[in-house]
């Protein structure tokens, strides 16, 4: 098994070298160190950041998917059942975010008919 190093893992999943540092000290992901003390990620970690890429992308947050990703054993990768799981513990979070950008894509619609935008008049700009 080959391990990647902390750049070519940031080149392989689009997550900066930073971002990667900060999962790794959040424990989201874990490496092994080199000799000259240089990060090295292995399969494990690279799955774990894609589950991680990838509900942030549908708009979970990285506290939410910490929890999740709690209940896995250091070191280990997502599993397909693992995914499942988290898919269904998060599509009422995911139907909800889709409800509010459709009403307020309604509500957009709504006041570009309008034109006031004007604070504390105007829903979109003053929701509350």
């Amino acid at each position: 098994m080959s391990l990647l190093t902390i750049g070519e893992l940031s080149r392989r999943s689009g997550v900066p070298a930073s971002a990667l540092r900060f999962y790794e000290r959040q424990g989201l992901i874990s490496s092994d160190r080199s000799a000259t003390n240089q990060r090295r990620y292995d399969d494990a970690a690279a799955k774990r950041v894609a589950f991680i890429r990838a509900s942030q992308r549908v708009g979970i947050p990285l506290a939410r998917i910490a929890e999740v990703l709690a209940f896995l054993p250091e070191g280990h990768p997502p599993t397909a059942a693992f995914w499942r799981r988290a898919s269904q513990c998060w599509g009422e979070a995911v139907d909800e975010r889709i409800a509010r950008l459709e009403q307020q894509r309604e509500q957009f619609t709504a006041c570009a008919g309008c034109g006031c935008l004007t604070f504390g008049e105007c829903r979109l700009v003053t929701p509350a």
